[in-house]
């Protein structure tokens, strides 16, 4: 049937006309083709053809808009199709031409699908299918508490290009499969842990894989308009089963499934009940492209990993399901291989335009989710990285923020400090009930805690037992700061490394407004100082390290508490540091940080710089400790109007980029991200600039290449004052004298002795 919806959407009952598709009218044309088409939003799929065969996309009129070849599976996508009907694809090597019915192009507004599309589609526990308004099928795994009709339950969505639909998997072995009896879900789990802890606490889930991915239909690209219309359409979906409490849900994930959940809340579906991203992105480009230098380690591998995995049976348990008679499955691999090289768009820097970027960056339109966030993020997290707090103070529709920040590994998003607030946000705005710890969740986190970080932690006692109503409940909520930051995450506990902070602060806002810029100007001497320098004409000089962007801090055991750094110091001459004498009172900084640095190259044919900035404490007993690091291709200095005096942020567009003079000094802002820090007294502030490297365990980064070595001065004099400004909270200082922490303990805070090491002279 080359016009209708599929065999997956065709078969199923209820449904109404899916929008896009040309009616079915007795005097339409069907076609004489052999392959199967379908209009969508922008796009026209073509599967079943001829591998390697010739086809065009013709409009109404008969004008070639497109033209392709037949993938290995006799598969095409034509993308950005503009919006028409009538369109029919035409397969020009045959004599006669053979041509498929027609089919329309929408475009997002009117392919909205009326109500009775949602409500129509069935969802029940185990695995399934949801289909979408262009007619494609998506693989979804639920789980309920109980039978349908002894419902309602809170709902909770996990929406991912991981294994979000995989069937459940069993938890428990042996004898220890009597628990089932008790908790059945224990025995068919979801695959995700934020799922699993919501799902022993009373919760419905549902697991949904993004098009393209596992054995939902479509073709993968990364988070294209289609991906985010799907998530719509899956909300409301899962939000007007009978069984679903309120008719509302939540989204649930870390990672992944946790940014997928800002792109599906800006497209404001109106289901949609709250959001808890964990260890998320602020902006694709400053995790890709930190200080807009191509980040080939953990970014870009992540995005080889996920292309991979969206092969036809990428993910590996597709083709068990297959073998036991799945046929939609099967069918929805046709288009898998059509997915896009997101790897090879990332590679190119034509991309950096705001037409791609601006529709990848959540910080550009945060302000357009309306609907309650629960977010948590490490400073250090070594996959997506400290860029997440460029979100926390644009989500302003939001009618309720609660923000959890502190030092720690991308895994620390499902830390016990973390899921018991998480579970009371859940409570509060997707279940509408007085928060509660229950019977079975403090069994789970312990096994959970333990897997990821070797230590069986348990929640922390239960702060909502005072309280009789959900509408005290959800005041005392309200009423409570936005921004809780945790302080010396892993020394807080009886096991040094297990996540667990010291102590706390609280505030109302991101960045505090307490906040002020402490500036400390670098100085020849290589000390940090609170006066600028004096001196006419003073610079040191670094070498470039062509190596450094391939080496990392090298670890093991990453997440685990026990985990043991090698945080490497860069061999004389590669860099140039500067130290504050010992602080006389605490000094304790919550913020983001700018490197103001003037900088020169001396070489005629360098005409651009990768600098790398690291903020470190330097202790009374001899250790340094890792704090921040940021990062900057000189030529992208160009800043946002945004940009503040602590925070420079940069724009990263191509067209914004500007090579160096040689021999000029130039002034180049480098923003240190977010990071939350007690300076003791008696403990120093060290800056150190160098190459990107060495400074983060699963980044690299793409440097520039010259054929020669390579010296990069920086000024510090009295007509080009290079210094660094820092977000001190002004008379805050550690409470209870707590001492310094032990090295090791803080968490993605690495250790090792102070070695100090004089600059080089400029010159």
């Amino acid at each position: 049937l080359a016009t209708d919806l599929g065999s997956d959407a065709a078969d199923t009952p209820g449904l109404d006309a899916v929008p896009g598709d040309a009616p079915h009218d007795a005097d339409v044309d069907p076609g004489t083709a052999g392959f199967k088409v379908r209009g969508s939003v922008g796009q026209v799929f073509v599967t079943h053809a001829e591998p390697g065969e010739a086809l065009e996309l013709r409009s109404a009129g008969g004008e070639v808009v497109q033209a392709g070849t037949a993938d290995h599976l006799g598969s095409l996508v034509f993308r950005k199709v503009p919006v028409g009907s009538g369109y029919r694809v035409f397969s020009p090597s045959k004599r006669p031409e053979t041509y498929s019915g027609p089919v329309d192009v929408t475009d997002a507004a009117s392919s909205q699908p009326p109500q009775s599309f949602y409500s129509n589609q069935k969802v029940s526990a185990g695995y399934g299918y949801l289909t979408m308004r262009d007619g494609t099928t998506l693989a979804y795994f639920a789980t309920l508490p109980g039978p349908e009709d002894e419902g309602p339950y809170p709902t909770v969505v996990n929406y991912s290009g991981y294994s979000a639909a995989r069937p459940g998997n069993s938890m428990v072995s042996g004898d220890d499969q009597v628990y089932c009896e008790v908790l059945p879900v224990l025995c068919n789990a979801p695959f995700d842990p934020n799922s699993l802890l919501a799902a022993v606490s009373g919760y419905a889930t549902v697991g949904v894989n993004l098009r393209g991915t596992g054995c939902s239909g479509g073709a993968y690209d990364y988070f294209e308009e289609l991906q985010i219309l799907d998530g719509y359409d899956v909300i409301e979906i899962v939000a007007s089963q009978p069984w679903v409490k309120h008719h509302k849900v939540g989204m649930v994930g870390l990672s992944y499934p946790g940014i997928t959940q800002l792109f599906v809340a800006k497209a404001r579906p109106p289901s949609l009940a709250a959001i808890s991203p964990l260890s998320v992105i602020g902006n694709t480009a400053t995790t890709l492209v930190p200080g807009g230098i191509l980040n080939d380690g953990f970014a870009l591998s992540w995005i080889e990993h996920v292309y991979s995995k969206a092969a036809p049976y990428g993910q590996g348990w597709e083709q068990a399901l297959v073998d036991a008679g799945d046929e939609t499955c099967r069918e929805n691999q046709y288009l898998h291989d059509q997915r896009v090289n997101n790897v090879e768009q990332a590679k190119d820097p034509a991309n950096y335009v705001p037409e791609k970027i601006i529709p990848l960056n959540p910080s550009a339109w945060a302000d357009r989710i309306e609907v309650p966030v629960f977010l948590a993020g490490a400073w250090q997290d070594e996959q997506t990285g400290p860029f997440f707090t460029t979100l926390l103070d644009r989500m302003t529709s939001s009618p309720s923020r609660r923000f959890l920040v502190f030092n720690g590994v991308h895994a620390d998003g499902l830390a016990p400090q973390v899921v018991a607030e998480w579970k009371a946000f859940l409570d509060l705005y997707v279940a509408r009930q007085v928060p509660e710890i229950g019977l079975f969740l403090p069994l789970v986190v312990p096994e959970v805690a333990k897997n990821i970080t070797g230590v069986p932690l348990g929640l922390p006692p239960d702060r909502w037992t005072a309280f009789a109503t959900w509408e005290d409940a959800l005041a005392a909520w309200e009423g409570e700061p936005v921004l809780r930051v945790i302080f010396e995450n892993g020394a807080g506990g009886d096991v040094p490394g297990a996540p667990e902070g010291r102590f706390v602060m609280d505030f109302s806002q991101w960045p505090p407004k307490e906040t002020v810029a402490q500036r400390w100007y670098f100085r020849a001497d290589g000390s940090l100082s609170r006066d600028a320098p004096m001196e006419s004409d003073a610079a040191s000089v670094f070498l470039l390290d062509p190596d450094a962007g391939d080496r990392v801090m090298t670890v093991k055991g990453t997440w685990k508490a026990d985990a043991t750094y090698e945080w490497k110091k860069p061999d004389a001459g590669y860099e140039v540091s500067f130290v504050s004498p010992p602080l006389e009172k605490d000094h304790v900084f919550v913020g983001t940080g700018s490197a103001d640095l003037w900088i020169r190259t001396t070489d005629d044919d360098v005409s651009d710089c990768d600098l790398e900035v690291n903020l470190s404490e330097v202790r009374p007993d001899g250790q340094e400790r890792y704090v921040q690091t940021g990062w900057l291709r000189a030529s992208f200095r160009a800043l946002a109007p945004s940009a503040t005096a602590l925070w420079p942020e940069p724009t990263l567009l191509l067209s914004d980029n500007e090579p160096l003079e040689p021999g000029e000094w130039t002034l180049v802002r480098v923003a240190i991200p977010g990071f939350a820090h007690p300076f003791r007294t008696g403990s120093r502030i060290r800056i150190a600039v160098d190459t990107p490297g060495d400074s983060r365990t699963e980044w690299r980064f793409d440097l520039l290449e010259f054929p020669h070595p390579v010296a990069y001065e920086v000024a510090h004099s009295a007509q080009h004052p290079s210094s660094v400004a820092l977000p001190l909270i002004p008379e805050a200082g550690v409470p209870d004298d707590l001492p310094l922490p032990p090295c090791p303990s803080l968490r993605a805070q690495p250790c090792r002795p102070y070695v100090e090491t004089p600059n080089v002279p400029a010159g």
